[in-house]
């Protein structure tokens, strides 16, 4: 692992997992509410794994939620514009890393970012969102200028399919390239230490991303 800069030369705090070195195409990984724990960092050496620069940010500045009041806390006093700021600043960082191949990916609280980052950021290619949608005062979707993939569940006590129906219409009407999956589980479905963990769920959500990364971002080892 190294660590990455900013433009300015000031080191960016998250857990970058840079194996496949400059010129690979690189992932932005945005957290859960719980912060950046194992389990975000085992998503990211599984993307390096797969041939991709990746960088998990820390929004919460090396704090973890021991249990869901202490998350929801941490996520409901997170300043969005500072969030957004060190997104913006992880972008600018791996866009010269990697040649303007960047995607961006978020679980839960980090899936409603990583919108908002491709909404904020033209840059950014290709935005995947796990179980997040971001509000209107984050996040005008319509401007999103990358390719989208959403995966949401059934059984979300969270995120209703009703804010996932009106989502999909809102990026359908704004011609925003967008597939929108929907899948028999519940809320963190793809969080493999929650009590939501669905093996095959998660499993084919993530077949999926990884099969989108390498279709709009090229490079990796799964590349075809």
């Amino acid at each position: 692992m190294s660590v990455l800069h900013s433009p300015t030369g000031q080191p960016l705090l998250g857990f970058f997992a840079d194996g496949p070195g400059l010129g690979a195409p690189a992932i932005l990984v945005v957290h859960e509410w719980w912060g950046l724990n194992a389990q975000i960092r085992g998503v990211a050496s599984r993307l390096e794994a797969e041939g991709f620069q990746a960088f998990a940010v820390d929004l919460y500045q090396g704090t973890l939620a021991k249990d869901a009041v202490e998350a929801a806390a941490l996520a409901q006093a997170m300043d969005a514009r500072a969030a957004l700021g060190k997104l913006h600043a992880a972008v600018e960082a791996l866009l010269p890393r990697c040649g303007g191949a960047l995607g961006v990916l978020g679980f839960c609280l980090g899936g409603a970012y990583a919108l908002a980052a491709a909404a904020h950021n033209p840059q950014v290619k290709a935005a995947v969102a796990y179980y997040g949608i971001p509000s209107a005062a984050l996040a005008d979707v319509s401007r999103i200028g990358a390719k989208v993939l959403g995966h949401y569940a059934s059984r979300d006590r969270h995120v209703s399919a009703e804010r996932v129906d009106a989502l999909e219409r809102t990026l359908r009407a704004a011609g925003v390239r967008a597939s929108l999956y929907r899948y028999p589980a519940d809320h963190a479905f793809a969080n493999e230490e929650g009590k939501g963990y669905s093996q095959e769920a998660s499993a084919l959500a993530w077949q999926r991303t990884l099969a989108f990364f390498h279709d709009e971002l090229g490079g990796g080892r799964g590349a075809n």
